[in-house]
């Protein structure tokens, strides 16, 4: 690996964290600066900035402080273990794998999450389009078009057919 170090700021860059959040890493000890200068800035290099991704993929996806310690502290284990080390080895790996089953099942969770998050949207889109005035020609032309008809939503056609009483109004 690059031997070459990077200061906080180079390394909020390339990882989008900012400054503070690599602080805060720091003083829970996930990452720690692999130098520093002789005016005592921090420094990092391309292992820190690995760890630091990891750190950041697992973020959003809820893992709490002390799994990403545990997690990074596997990782380090394995890519120190002697190759002799069958046993120990093969014990670190159902221990990532536990992490890559929980990883897949937030995964899904969000999926979810998301769905609804679209489906919310869509239903607002349709009532900005059908909303009853001078103005909603404009609103409904001005409305971005949906993506994709989520299951079970209403099409906009029930929507207006339902705000005007089932009776057609007339164009303008």
């Amino acid at each position: 690996m690059d031997d070459k170090h990077m200061q906080i700021g180079e390394v909020a860059a390339r990882t989008e964290l900012s400054l503070r959040t690599i602080r805060h890493y720091e003083e829970t000890g996930l990452v720690i600066p692999s130098a520093r200068s002789q005016g005592g800035f921090r420094l990092y290099t391309e292992a820190d900035v690995a760890r630091l991704m990891v750190i950041r993929r697992m973020k959003p996806l809820g893992f709490t402080l002390d799994e990403m310690r545990d997690l990074l502290d596997i990782t380090d284990r394995l890519d120190t273990a002697p190759s002799s080390d069958a046993v120990g080895r093969e014990a670190l790996l159902e221990r990532v794998e536990v992490y890559e089953q929980a990883a897949a099942r937030k995964i899904e969770d969000l999926r979810i999450q998301l769905s609804r998050a679209e489906d919310f949207a869509a239903t607002l889109r349709t009532r900005l389009r059908n909303a009853p005035g001078e103005d909603a020609a404009a609103r409904s032309a001005a409305a971005r078009p949906d993506p994709a008809p989520a299951l079970g939503a209403e099409t906009p056609q029930a929507c207006e057919a339902g705000m005007r009483g089932g009776a057609s109004a007339p164009r303008r």
